[in-house]
């Protein structure tokens, strides 16, 4: 089983979402900002979330988007299902066709091994991720990052605090 890019970047921005959150929706320009994202990827995967009922949108000035229920009933499964991702560790896609359109010797065993990646994935939920010590560091560290970027970008404008 390999994660592809999908649902890596999926749960990345509701991570982010869930941290950020709580001062407000927030632009996919921001998620991109931080997270280094493709806006327009990110526009594609929040179409889903938004079908799945992970995230609202919230229109007009000051819009964006907010999860649609709180951080501790959002799971990484939910994320990873939302976006059609698969946690299937077989190669057959858990239809029992490995070997010439018969089961394979391992193939329970991967399948097996898929169920239990679900499972570990479906304990972990947004809320428990956003209190990780490391998850906030990065958090602060990227906050601090994207501010310095904007004050960059405000001073090559000539809109710096000097000039206020």
């Amino acid at each position: 089983m390999k994660l592809t890019t999908r649902g890596r970047y999926a749960v990345t921005a509701m991570l982010d979402l869930a941290l950020h959150g709580k001062e407000g929706p927030i632009s996919l320009a921001d998620i991109s900002s931080r997270q280094d994202i493709s806006l327009s990827y990110l526009e594609q995967l929040f179409a889903k979330l938004r079908k799945s009922n992970l995230v609202k949108s919230v229109r007009g000035p000051g819009g964006g988007y907010r999860l649609s229920r709180d951080d501790t009933k959002i799971n990484v499964a939910d994320i990873i299902d939302a976006v059609n991702e698969s946690t299937d560790a077989t190669n057959c896609g858990g239809k029992g066709i490995c070997q010439n359109g018969e089961m394979c010797l391992t193939h329970h065993l991967w399948n097996d091994l898929s169920t239990q990646i679900h499972l570990f994935l479906s304990g972990i939920t947004l809320g428990q991720l956003t209190q990780k010590e490391h998850v906030q560091s990065i958090c602060e560290r990227q906050d601090m990052e994207q501010l310095a970027q904007n004050e960059e970008r405000l001073a090559l404008i000539g809109l710096d605090s000097g000039n206020a």
